[in-house]
């Protein structure tokens, strides 16, 4: 039985993935002119998920885990400075042989599916270790994580918009992504007393991972507004990604 707790769990949650494109579907023609307002909303998503999640959880897991305070720093530096690696490569790959280079896809939207999959997949193994304990415990996890997961995934969905991604290509990566978590849940269920050692080093590398996102890549698209009477409501959005990502740590 804890099994489908699990795994009922684990898919209702993948399917908060959705909450973008249904934003499109009830916004529509205003979805495009508020989408740099959604990126600010996750760039305070991320870089709150970072500070207030990941982090905590990965120094508090250093009290019996396998990385000490130093390693989860230098997990976390690690991730940030592969992130930066990768962008170069992406764009070094699509642009070395020509004098100017207009990727379609951003290399920062690429880089929200991979942290955002491994966010997830963490997510799962946290709410399959939960459920082992007591059923009641598993329940009170998932609704926290759920809490920071919708404008999470609100904003990732509008990042992969402003990217360069479809609509639809947007949608589909993001659900698809979202499926770590069930992944998660399943792998943490079958082998929970052999991957006690996943969750303390996959924690700081996903931080650093929302990170280099939120500060090097979506933060600078802030900066780049075309209308500036609207920086603003940016900063103000920016801000309360921030709040809902400290109020559902306190909870």
């Amino acid at each position: 039985m804890t099994f489908i707790y699990i795994l009922v769990t684990t898919l209702v949650i993948s399917l908060l993935s959705l909450v973008g494109i249904l934003s499109l579907v009830i916004f529509k023609k205003h979805f495009h002119e508020g989408l740099l307002t959604l990126v600010a909303l996750s760039a305070g998503a991320m870089l709150g998920n970072a500070f207030f999640h990941l982090l905590p959880e990965a120094l508090e897991l250093t009290e019996s885990g396998p990385v000490d305070v130093f390693g989860v720093m230098l997990l976390v530096v690690g991730s940030f400075v592969v992130s930066f690696l990768f962008e170069q490569f992406f764009s070094w790959h699509h642009c070395h042989n020509s004098e100017t280079c207009e990727v379609a896809e951003k290399p920062y939207a690429h880089l929200v599916l991979y942290s955002d999959g491994l966010h997830n997949f963490i997510d799962g193994l946290v709410i399959a270790a939960a459920y082992m304990v007591t059923p009641a415990l598993g329940l009170s996890t998932a609704i926290a994580i759920a809490l920071h997961e919708v404008p999470q995934e609100l904003g990732d969905y509008a990042v992969l918009v402003h990217g360069g991604f479809s609509k639809a290509r947007a949608a589909l990566l993001n659900w698809v992504t979202s499926l770590t978590v069930v992944a998660g849940g399943i792998v943490g269920y079958f082998l929970v007393g052999q991957v006690d050692w996943a969750v303390p080093v996959l924690l700081p590398i996903a931080a650093g991972g929302f990170l280099y996102i939120a500060a090097a890549d979506l933060l600078p698209e802030l900066k780049h507004s075309e209308n500036p009477t609207k920086i603003p409501l940016h900063i103000l959005v920016f801000l309360t990604g921030l709040a809902i990502m400290i109020v559902s740590a306190l909870i």
